[in-house]
């Protein structure tokens, strides 16, 4: 199996910057591998001898799991490291943590930071190729690109599509790494919130903003809820969670604006009664939350094959 377009030199770091033809080669190679896990053929040599290092400064229990099983299933040796025991937290600067990574002759490491940039700081200081698993409110390119995959599934393809995305725009990366992906690929995005929620001048990447649920959901193909991330909060950007439920929370009501046959998406962890009712979350006539989680395997072998195999040949 193979990828025609590297989605970068060495690394992925961001969707911003890339282009068409890269990031629907990896997501055909994407595709495939989810077809191959569903039928338990997947390719368990493709990275035997190569070391995957996932180092998480922050807690994902979903990420991480699923760059380890995406590892795993293509034959890598997978390390998890445990940054709250590490030397990290005991003074050690992130430069330290590189030299120490390097000298460990890892092939690809996954990054996940509280701080914006970190895993770009990293990339130029380690021999590894790296992926950011999430970096600060900056990016999180593959969950822009199992969500993209989830929705060129159901819809055969991007362009064209009116897709909004709702809730805590302000703190979200992943809203921006879908941002960039969904308008490269030609699809049109709003984005729907509070006003507190909504960053400025954000219509500059190419989306219309709506503060209203019912006026943003109108004929939409698919729905992308955020979670609301108090713990990034300002205390006042919202009143209560009863109150940002009733005017923002997706319920039945506020889903029959958007098209009859509309997906429900959200990159979890869900806040139940919070951003999204527990009904529509669980409809399987919209909802395809489930369907991204499987994805995101899918979609992080594809990076991790064609970063690995960018490492052999450069």
């Amino acid at each position: 199996m193979g990828c025609r377009v590297p989605p970068t030199d060495r690394h992925l770091l961001a969707i911003e910057g890339m282009h068409p033809p890269q990031i629907a080669a990896l997501l055909d190679l994407a595709e495939s591998y989810a077809l191959l896990n569903r039928s338990g053929k997947t390719p368990r040599d493709r990275l035997r001898g190569r070391t995957l290092i996932n180092l998480f400064f922050e807690d994902s229990t979903r990420t991480r799991t699923s760059f380890e099983l995406a590892g795993k299933r293509l034959g890598a040796d997978v390390i998890n490291m445990q940054v709250s025991a590490s030397s990290v937290n005991k003074g050690e600067t992130l430069l330290d943590t590189a030299a120490t990574l390097n000298a460990m002759n890892c092939d690809l490491l996954v990054v996940r930071h509280a701080a914006s940039g970190a895993p770009a700081l990293l990339a130029r200081k380690v021999e590894a190729a790296v992926i950011n698993a999430g970096d600060g409110t900056h990016e999180h390119p593959t969950q822009a690109l199992l969500d993209a995959l989830t929705i060129r599934r159901h819809r055969g393809g991007l362009e064209g599509l009116t897709i909004a995305i709702c809730g805590d725009v302000l703190h979200s990366r992943v809203a921006r790494s879908n941002i960039f992906l969904l308008t490269t690929m030609g699809s049109r995005v709003r984005v729907i919130g509070p006003p507190t929620l909504i960053p400025s001048q954000i219509d500059r990447l190419g989306v219309e903003v709506f503060h209203d649920m019912a006026a943003g959901l109108r004929g939409t193909d698919a729905v992308m809820m955020l979670r609301l991330q108090q713990e990034r909060m300002a205390r006042g950007l919202v009143p209560s969670a009863r109150e940002y439920f009733r005017f923002y929370g997706l319920d039945a009501e506020k889903l029959a604006h958007a098209r009859p046959d509309a997906l429900v998406m959200h990159p979890g962890p869900m806040n139940r009664g919070v951003e999204i009712a527990s009904a529509v979350a669980d409809d399987p006539r919209h909802s395809v939350i489930r369907e991204q989680v499987e994805m995101g395997v899918a979609v992080r072998m594809a990076v991790l094959d064609v970063l690995a195999q960018a490492g052999a040949n450069g």
